[in-house]
C-alpha cells in the first residue's frame, strides 16, 4: 500500500467542478475507494497488491460519471455497500451544463470473499435538470438487518429509506431531506435540513428497537452567542452522544438520555470553511474528522447577488485542518490544502484524500475533473504529537455583516497543545473586543468572558493565558479590519 502512487489528475468526467477520493473504507483485507468524477470504484486486494476497478455500467451505458461525493459506504460481514450517484451515460453540453436524464442514485454491494459486485438499488427521475435525492450516508440497522439511506442532495425522494440488503426493495421512512446520520446506543439520529439553503434545522431519532421517532432541536451555544447556517458536513458518535460536526462547529448531545444538542462553535469565519463532504471516524476512542477551506464553490461572480456567494465561498481564511475530538479537548493534528475528502484507518496508518479543487455550480461544468486529487498516509500516532503550526487570515467584514443577521460572533480555536498563540487585529477604528473561553465538556458547560479595549491599528493579543477553545466578537463592526490567528 504504502508503495503505490495515489495521486490522480483531472480526467474525463462531465460534472460540477471537481469530486474526489470518497468512501475509503478498509475492510476484510480490501481498500475501497471510489474516485470522482471519473466514477472509478476502486477494491485493492492489501494482501497481494492486486486491484480492480469497476466503472458502475451496471446502472447504465458508458461513458459514466460522478460516483460519490459524500462518503456513502458500510460493511456487514464479508460486504462492502457503497452509494452514491453516477450519470451513465453522461451527457455534457458545451454551454457547460450537464443533463440530468441518466442521473441515478445507487447502492452497491462488494463481496470481499469472492470479488464480486452486484448492483443492489438505484433510482432515477430521469429529468434535464433534476434528480432524485443522491445517497449520502449509508448506516447499518443490526436489529433490523437492513441499510438505511440518508438523502439530501435533490429534488425529489429525499429523507430516509431503509433498504432491504438481500432484496434490493426500498421503504421511504420519512421525507424530510436528511444528509448524515449516526447510530447512539439503541437509536439512530439523523440531521434534518438543506444545506444549500439554511442547514441543520432538527435533529430526528429512529428507535431501532421499536421503529417510533422522535423529533429534537439543536440548542444555544457554549459561548452564549448565536450562530447561523449550520450546514450538515459529517456526523459520528462516542460517548453516548452524538456529533454533528457543521459549518461553524459542532453540535453534540443525546436528548434520549436527558441531554440536549449543544452548539459548540469551531473555526466559525462566515465563509463556507465547513466540515464538508468529508467523513468522520472513531479513532483511539475519540472523533476523528476536517473542516475544509474551499469544498463547494461559486466560479463566477453573480451580479444578482452583488457577489456576496461568490465571496463566502471563494475567501480562502485558512488551511483545511485535522481535528481530533476528545472531550473536553479538541485538538487540530494536520493541515492539508483546499479540501479533506475521505478519512480512514488501517494497519496503525491514517490514509486522507485530498483535493485541490472544489464542486462548483449547476452552469459552470467541465467535460474533466478540475482537481487534482491524492491520498496522504500518515502514523496514527499524530493523534497524540504535538499540533502543526497553523495560522487563519479573515477580513473583519465578514463577521461583521453577519451581525446584520443577528450574529457576528467568530473563531472558535482549539488552543490545546500551542504555547505561543497570538492574534494580530488591524482595526479601522477603536473598538472593544470580547474573548469566550470554553471547552467541549460533557455535559456542555458555559462560556468565561472577557473584553479588551483595542485601538484603531495594529493590535496584538497574545493568547497564551487562555486555553481550551476561544472565540471573538467585535462591539462595532469593522468593514476594512482584518485579523490574523497564528498558533504555534
Amino acid at each position: 500500500m504504502l508503495m503505490r502512487n495515489y495521486r490522480f489528475p483531472g480526467r474525463y468526467g462531465p460534472e460540477w467542478g471537481s469530486g474526489g477520493i470518497f468512501g475509503l473504507k478498509y475492510h476484510n483485507g480490501m481498500l475501497y475507494f471510489t474516485l470522482a468524477f471519473e466514477a472509478e470504484a476502486h477494491f485493492i486486494d492489501l494482501g497481494c497488491g492486486e486491484e480492480k476497478v469497476y466503472d458502475f455500467t451496471l446502472l447504465g451505458d458508458a461513458p459514466t460519471s460522478g460516483g460519490d461525493t459524500y462518503n456513502a459506504v458500510e460493511t456487514v460481514d464479508e460486504f462492502i455497500y457503497f452509494g452514491g450517484w453516477v450519470h451513465a451515460p453522461a451527457v455534457y453540453r458545451e454551454e457547460g451544463r450537464i443533463l440530468f436524464h441518466n442521473k441515478y442514485s445507487h447502492v452497491h454491494v462488494y463481496d470481499t470473499e469472492n470479488d464480486s459486485i452486484r448492483l443492489l438499488w438505484k433510482d432515477s427521475i430521469h429529468h434535464e435538470t433534476d434528480w432524485a435525492g443522491e445517497v449520502s450516508d449509508i448506516l447499518y440497522d443490526p436489529y433490523g438487518d437492513r441499510l438505511l439511506l440518508a438523502r439530501e442532495d435533490g429534488h425529489a425522494n429525499l429523507g430516509v429509506y431503509a433498504l432491504d440488503r438481500r432484496t434490493g426493495k426500498a421503504e421511504a421512512l420519512i421525507h424530510e431531506p436528511a444528509p448524515k446520520g449516526t447510530t447512539v446506543h439503541d437509536a439512530a439520529f439523523f440531521g434534518v435540513g438543506n444545506n444549500f439553503t439554511g442547514g441543520l434545522r432538527e435533529f430526528r431519532a429512529l428507535d431501532l428497537v421499536g421503529g417510533g421517532w422522535e423529533t429534537f432541536k439543536p440548542g444555544g451555544s457554549a459561548d452564549g452567542r448565536p450562530y447561523i447556517r449550520p450546514e450538515l458536513g459529517a456526523m459520528a458518535s462516542a460517548y453516548n452522544r452524538a456529533f454533528a460536526f457543521v459549518r461553524g462547529g459542532v453540535l453534540a448531545g443525546n436528548p434520549l438520555m436527558g441531554e440536549e444538542f449543544r452548539f459548540f462553535r469551531l473555526f466559525d469565519f462566515y465563509t463556507f470553511y465547513a466540515p464538508f463532504r468529508v467523513n468522520a471516524i472513531n479513532v483511539g476512542g475519540g472523533i476523528l474528522t476536517a473542516f475544509n477551506a474551499h469544498h463547494d464553490a461559486v466560479y463566477r461572480p453573480d451580479s444578482r447577488d452583488a457577489g456576496i456567494e461568490w465571496a463566502a465561498t471563494n475567501t480562502v481564511v485558512g488551511p483545511s485542518v485535522l481535528v481530533y475530538v476528545a472531550p473536553p479537548m479538541v485538538r487540530i493534528v494536520g493541515a492539508f490544502g483546499a479540501r479533506v475528502t475521505s478519512i480512514e484507518k488501517a494497519g496503525g496508518r491514517l490514509l486522507v484524500a485530498t483535493n485541490t479543487a472544489p464542486n462548483t455550480g449547476a452552469t459552470e461544468a467541465t467535460p474533466f475533473d478540475t482537481g487534482n486529487r491524492d491520498i496522504v498516509v500518515l502514523d496514527e500516532r499524530i493523534i497524540q504529537e504535538r499540533p502543526p503550526a497553523v495560522s487563519f487570515s479573515l477580513p473583519l467584514a465578514l463577521p461583521s455583516a453577519a451581525k446584520g443577521l443577528g450574529a457576528g460572533t467568530f473563531g472558535g480555536i482549539p488552543l490545546d497543545g500551542y504555547r505561543e498563540p497570538r492574534m494580530v487585529l488591524h482595526l479601522s477604528g477603536d473598538n472593544r473586543l470580547t474573548v469566550y473561553e470554553y471547552d467541549l465538556s460533557l455535559p456542555a458547560g458555559e462560556a468565561v468572558a472577557e473584553r479588551f479595549d483595542v485601538r484603531a491599528g495594529k493590535n496584538i493579543l497574545e493568547l497564551d493565558s487562555f486555553s481550551g477553545i476561544v472565540s471573538f466578537e467585535l462591539e462595532k463592526g469593522d468593514m476594512k479590519g482584518k485579523l490574523r490567528i497564528e498558533l504555534r
